[in-house]
């Protein structure tokens, strides 16, 4: 009887949710699972979604055949040896051999798009960051800073510039602006809000939801865009423009540019500035992260490019 093929485990492991991908060393994915979100810095149990994604990625498989794995985690940059640990935990909890590794979520988003080795990758989603990738590891890294300090251009941004847009009209330093009827619809708003009203919502909903309660003015923001509001239009170009800085600051010309997040994967007018102020450059839009995990996984035992192909779809 021939004996099955080893695998290789790869993880994504964000925010809001948590992807696991179990793949042949031909790059065929055997299995997949998932969990809650594996943010090492902002999670409440990321160990716990990092252990349901691996068992149901691996269900009814003998760990013997698992050969290594690759865990790509949000934070991982910022708490390293907290990432190890949470990683080599799971990793033993589920009875696998050796130990995995972690590596940057942005090298996974960047090898779950294509087999290049070398490029960079934008993300735009809540948060805002890009990254230089050489030989599929990330050597430059560019904003993520945070709603406070950075993250320009991202749905968080987006989300404080529209109430910014809001006061601004309300106290009469700018014209009128749709993006009022955007606040007054959200949860708790009263249907003609004071800027007074309009803070202490904002500061309520950074109280119970953090920095991504900004975030969800952002399809807001993009409607009024299509609509034509000159509030909503000059956000979008403002984003579109940091964005575009922070690709710049990366370094482009070696190889693809990688468009992840939901801000620039989805049809939106912010992508579409994007690409438009950077038409010298080929972009392609990000996919599976854990299979990019997989792939990176896949290197490392000498897969051939017709793998990770064949792995990332």
């Amino acid at each position: 009887m021939k004996e099955p093929q080893s695998l290789v485990i790869g993880i994504d492991g964000g925010g809001t949710s948590t992807r696991c991908v179990a793949a042949t060393l031909t790059g065929e994915i055997v299995g997949r699972g998932h969990g809650a979100g594996a943010n090492v810095l902002t999670s409440a149990d990321p160990g716990g979604s990092l252990r349901a994604a691996l068992r149901a990625a691996l269900a009814g498989t003998p760990p013997a055949r698992v050969a290594g794995g690759v865990f790509a985690l949000a934070g991982a940059d910022s708490v390293r040896e907290r990432a190890e640990a949470l990683a080599e935990a799971a990793w033993a909890d589920c009875g696998l051999p050796g130990r995995p590794a972690v590596v940057s979520d942005l090298a996974a988003a960047f090898s779950g798009a294509t087999e290049e080795p070398s490029g960079a990758v934008l993300i735009a989603g809540t948060g805002a960051v890009g990254a230089k990738i050489v030989d599929r590891e990330v050597t430059r890294r560019i904003d993520g800073h945070g709603w406070i300090l950075g993250d320009a251009g991202s749905g968080v941004w987006i989300g404080r510039h529209a109430v910014q847009a809001v006061l601004a009209s309300l106290e009469g330093r700018a014209a009128g602006t749709e993006l009022l009827t955007a606040v007054a619809t959200l949860p708790g708003a009263p249907a003609d809000p004071t800027t007074g009203q309009i803070i202490a919502l904002v500061h309520a909903g950074l109280d119970t939801s953090g920095p991504a309660w900004l975030g969800r003015l952002a399809p807001a923001v993009e409607t009024a865009a299509r609509a034509g509001d000159t509030a909503a239009l000059g956000i979008v170009e403002e984003a579109a423009r940091h964005l575009v800085a922070t690709a710049h600051a990366v370094g482009l010309g070696t190889g693809p540019l990688v468009l992840a997040g939901s801000l620039l994967t989805e049809p939106t007018l912010l992508a579409a500035e994007v690409r438009a102020y950077l038409p010298d450059t080929p972009t392609l839009p990000a996919r599976d992260s854990a299979a990019g995990a997989a792939a990176l996984a896949l290197h490392t035992f000498g897969a051939a490019a017709s793998a990770h192909r064949r792995l990332i779809g």
